[in-house]
């Protein structure tokens, strides 16, 4: 299989037609991983059609507020302090953008942060579809240890300079994509595209006092709250791995996601299933990144037999979800 891909690779024989007509390569890094924080560095590398550079962009964004975990990403309060606002930045990102398919690795986690971003300043995204390079690479079989980048980047033989630097990670990935494309170009493979819905309802609410530097104001909740509407559908029973989710399946999560737990129980509410609070013998999945955390929920997975699978996957599943049967 490894050979096949490296030949598809180097000498693709015809170009599927379907397939988008240029890339923007993106990492983003931020203060955190919850919904409040923020983008503090953002790199692009635009690709041709057929996974060419055409060029590269980076900036650094004051966060206003605290930088977070600086031992990761190394950006400082000092550095960052006299860095643009986002919304300074907005125009050029958003011309980075335009008219082409996001990639990142873990594309859902940029594309919500970026989301968030432009949410905030008030703007809409120019970003339509996004391709994730970890579902590029379970599609393409690529034997890898995990999904992490430097893996991916080890594959390809890519060598990484500085990781967890947004124009370094975003060039690391630019390299491994382009042969992960060619690949599936070669094989006539679908791409694992997805919409990319703006967000549109952010609000902020004053503070009682300055807090962490954020110029009094902290973001609150993307939608109001509201009691989730009972799901309308019998539950089909467990989810069969290899086979489609079906509207009705009860899914539960456990762990820290990188998409905002809310929001992914929203798209699986919209979906037709029915998110489930705790884990029962009637739960059809388990949702969880660290499948090996010992939790109540995985431990009970475990003993009932209920299939895991995680973020990324379920977000693949979320695409295609069966209807529910007619009664």
């Amino acid at each position: 299989m490894l050979d096949d891909l490296t030949t598809a690779a180097s000498s693709p024989t015809a170009w599927p037609a379907a397939y988008p007509q240029g890339y923007a390569v993106v990492d983003v890094e931020t203060t955190g991983l919850a919904r409040d924080d923020r983008i503090i560095s953002a790199a692009v590398y635009r690709l041709d059609a057929r996974g060419e550079v055409e060029d590269h962009w980076y900036t650094v964004v004051n966060p206003e507020r605290d930088p977070g975990p600086v031992w990761i990403h190394g950006l400082t309060s000092e550095v960052l302090e006299g860095a643009p606002l986002f919304r300074d930045i907005a125009e050029e990102f958003a011309s980075r953008l335009a008219g082409r398919v996001l990639v990142a690795h873990n594309a859902v986690f940029d594309w919500q942060m970026i989301a968030r971003e432009y949410a905030r300043a008030r703007i809409e995204a120019p970003v339509r579809q996004r391709l994730c390079t970890i579902a590029l690479a379970k599609a393409l079989g690529l034997p890898l240890p995990n999904h992490r980048l430097e893996s991916l980047a080890a594959h390809f033989g890519v060598v990484q300079r500085r990781a967890h630097h947004a124009l370094d990670d975003a060039r690391v990935l630019a390299e491994a994509f382009r042969p992960s494309l060619r690949a599936a170009a070669a094989s006539g493979m679908r791409l694992p595209l997805h919409e990319c819905r703006p967000l549109t309802e952010w609000k902020e609410r004053p503070l009682i006092g300055r807090q962490q530097g954020t110029g009094g104001y902290r973001p609150s909740h993307w939608r109001p709250s509201r009691k989730r509407p009972a799901c309308p559908y019998p539950n089909p029973g467990r989810y069969e791995p290899g086979k489609r989710l079906k509207q009705g399946m009860r899914v539960a999560f456990s762990g820290d996601t990188a998409v905002e737990r809310e929001l992914l129980e929203d798209r699986a509410t919209e979906a037709g299933l029915h998110v489930a609070t705790s884990l029962s013998r009637l739960t059809s999945l388990l949702v969880t990144n660290d499948p090996d955390s010992g939790t109540s929920k995985v431990v009970k997975a475990r003993q009932y037999g209920t299939p895991i699978v995680d973020e990324a996957a379920f977000g693949q599943l979320l695409a295609d979800v069966e209807p529910a049967s007619e009664s």
